[in-house]
């Protein structure tokens, strides 16, 4: 189903039915979630110039949640930023549960809006072990600023 904003008959049966894609834990492809960021009008960018997920040079977005593609994407609409993609799920990021490579974590570019829109819009929650001061949005989620980046988690 194409992404229309709208419950309409074929979403509704899909919700009422347990049939069709969707959840928590769905996973995409990398082209599945860069055609959803291309969609949304968000770039992505790799210092390798790659997609390679086992490469730590490149910027993957395979086994990626749809809850954190979702949630980037809604960052964006809400912002009304610019949102660039710097990483995804490729190997090289911290490890854990709730990790880059589980699915859960997008990197992205502190660019001056978003950046004022997430410490202007979401709740400070101190500042991690690493110094990167921590925010959390009203749905749970956590973004850390890493100084060249900004580290966002989805629950």
């Amino acid at each position: 189903m194409a992404v229309d904003g709208i419950v309409g008959p074929n979403t509704w049966r899909a919700l009422t039915s347990g049939s069709g894609s969707g959840g928590t834990d769905e996973k995409l492809t990398h082209a599945q979630a860069a055609a959803m960021f291309q969609s949304a009008g968000i770039s992505w960018s790799s210092s390798g110039n790659c997609s390679d997920r086992y490469n730590s040079s490149c910027t993957s977005f395979d086994q990626l949640r749809r809850t954190s593609a979702d949630g980037i994407i809604a960052l964006k609409r809400a912002s009304g930023c610019t949102v660039h993609i710097t990483g995804g799920t490729e190997t090289g990021h911290a490890s854990g549960t709730y990790s880059h490579w589980n699915g859960y974590k997008i990197d992205f570019a502190p660019y001056s809006c978003v950046s004022n829109y997430v410490t202007g819009t979401f709740t400070y929650l101190g500042k991690r072990s690493d110094g990167a001061a921590l925010y959390e949005s009203g749905s749970g989620n956590v973004y850390a600023h890493e100084g060249s980046h900004w580290d966002a988690t989805y629950y």
